[in-house]
Order: C-alpha cells, then sequence, then structure tokens
C-alpha cells in the first residue's frame, strides 16, 4: 500500500480498513489477515501503558514502536502518531519529529488538530512527509473537552469541523481520521473532500475505518467506547489458559514425561 494507491480507494469507492499495532507479532497478525494499513497509535499510551490518557506518551515511546511495527510490516502502509508536544511547539519541531518518524521506517505521520496546525501540514508536506490529519474527538485535548465526548453535534460546531477539514486537505493531508462526531456530519465531510475519511465513531459514510487492535480482539476492556465491536474476547481466553497452566503446575500435570528432556 502506498500514499497514491490509498487516496484512490476513495475514487474506486473501496473501504480502506485500519487497525493499530504496537510490535512486530501483531503486525505480522494483521498483515497475514489482509489489513492494507497500519497505525502505530499514541493509544499505546492507555493500552500497552496503562495511563489514563495519551497525553504522557513520548517521541522515544513512538520512535521505539514505529520502528518494531515498520520493521515487521511487508506490505501495510505504516503511520505513526505524532505525540503531544511532538509539533505544537514550532513548525521546526513539527517537522524534525515527523522526519524522526520516517527515518525508522514509516511511511506517513498523523497530527491532531484543525486550523491550528495547518502551518505544521504545509511545511510537512512540502518537505515530502506525507500526513494525515485527524479531527472530531481528538486525545490530546481531552482535557479541553472534559472527557472523552462526541464533538460536532451543534451545527456551529460542526461548521467549524467541515472549515478544518477542507484546510487540512488544502494543506496538503493525504487523509483525514474522524473520530467521535455524528454520522450525518461524517457523511457530509466525507462528500466534500477529495482525499479519504477514516472513522473512529464516525458512522458508515466514511471512506474507511480504523479500531484500536486491542478493543478489536477484546484484549482491553477496561473502557469499551460505544463505536467498538469486539471481533473476539481474547483476554477471557488468556485467563483462562493461564489459570489451566498454573492449577496444572500446582497439581504436576506439568511438565510431563514428554515434554521433558532426556
Amino acid at each position: 500500500m502506498t500514499i497514491p494507491e490509498f487516496q484512490r480507494h476513495k475514487r474506486e469507492r473501496k473501504k480502506l480498513i485500519l487497525v493499530t499495532a504496537y510490535d512486530a507479532l501483531f503486525t505480522q497478525i494483521v498483515e497475514e489477515a489482509g489489513i492494507e494499513a497500519i497505525l502505530v497509535g499514541d493509544s499505546l499510551g492507555v493500552v500497552v501503558q496503562g495511563k489514563k490518557d495519551t497525553l504522557s506518551v513520548t517521541m522515544e515511546d513512538m520512535l521505539y514502536h514505529t520502528k518494531l511495527v515498520a520493521g515487521a510490516a511487508k506490505r501495510a502502509l505504516v503511520i505513526a502518531d505524532m505525540p503531544f508536544l511532538s509539533y505544537q511547539v514550532s513548525i521546526e519541531e513539527a517537522v524534525r519529529n515527523a522526519g524522526r518518524l520516517l527515518q525508522v521506517g514509516a511511511t506517513a505521520v498523523k497530527l491532531e488538530g484543525g486550523e491550528a496546525v495547518v502551518d505544521r501540514v504545509e511545511a510537512m508536506t512540502r518537505f515530502g512527509i506525507p500526513v494525515m490529519g485527524h479531527l472530531g474527538m481528538t486525545p490530546q485535548s481531552v482535557h479541553r473537552y472534559g472527557g472523552y465526548k462526541v464533538q460536532g453535534k451543534e451545527r456551529d460546531k460542526a461548521d467549524m469541523l467541515i472549515a478544518d477539514a477542507k484546510s487540512l486537505e488544502a494543506a496538503g493531508s493525504f487523509a483525514i481520521v474522524l473520530e467521535a462526531i455524528p454520522a450525518k456530519l461524517a457523511k457530509e465531510i466525507t462528500e466534500s473532500l477529495t482525499i479519504p475519511t477514516i472513522g473512529i465513531g464516525a458512522g458508515p459514510h466514511c471512506d474507511g475505518q480504523v479500531l484500536v487492535l486491542y478493543d478489536l480482539l477484546g484484549l482491553f476492556d477496561d473502557f469499551v467506547p460505544k463505536f467498538v465491536r469486539p471481533y473476539a474476547h481474547l483476554k477471557a481466553d488468556a485467563l483462562q489458559a493461564l489459570r489451566r497452566y498454573k492449577e496444572e503446575v500446582e497439581q504436576g500435570k506439568f511438565p510431563t514425561d514428554s515434554e521433558s528432556y532426556h
């Protein structure tokens, strides 16, 4: 998957399928399933590091996990999240940090925000760095929203999101993630753009969908948003396996003679 191929999906009305991944093993499994694009999300702060939000994720964290994913990916487009404070301070820092993510193997970067980050997007794309935008419920602004809440319900705020989306497109973004906004608004934004929209909690009308891998597999259940559909329940399977292992060791049933060297 390349950036031009990614964008061609919209013109050909083919859905784009994305999931997050944070390590080599899951990257291999995701690719084997035929997924064409992987987001190395700063969501790792919550589902991997156990934090309450994504704000503590550092550039070093993102560089490490992006390197793992990019090293294992053979076909999928690898998009790396730019963490909090890696692009907000200055255009120069934004370009430098985006470049560092490409140096460890990412094909593109994603950053949150609309009009406020347009100059960053313009600078990055001018230097050949593909940028994906992110609008709606942007997790790095969780404190401003007072929690993880649906955005764009009021007409004035919906109009602002539409304007932000058009600004990101004009600045050179190759796609935009729309998170936790009304389905009708996501449809309106999708139809107003020539670049793909990727929904997460934005209804069925986007050009593609993305889910956090640990949510999709039923591994993370501390908080399950309305828009998540678990396609497996691996936490329950893991608990069952671990309890059985513990029990069999305690009872002397493992290891057996066949599992020992002679």
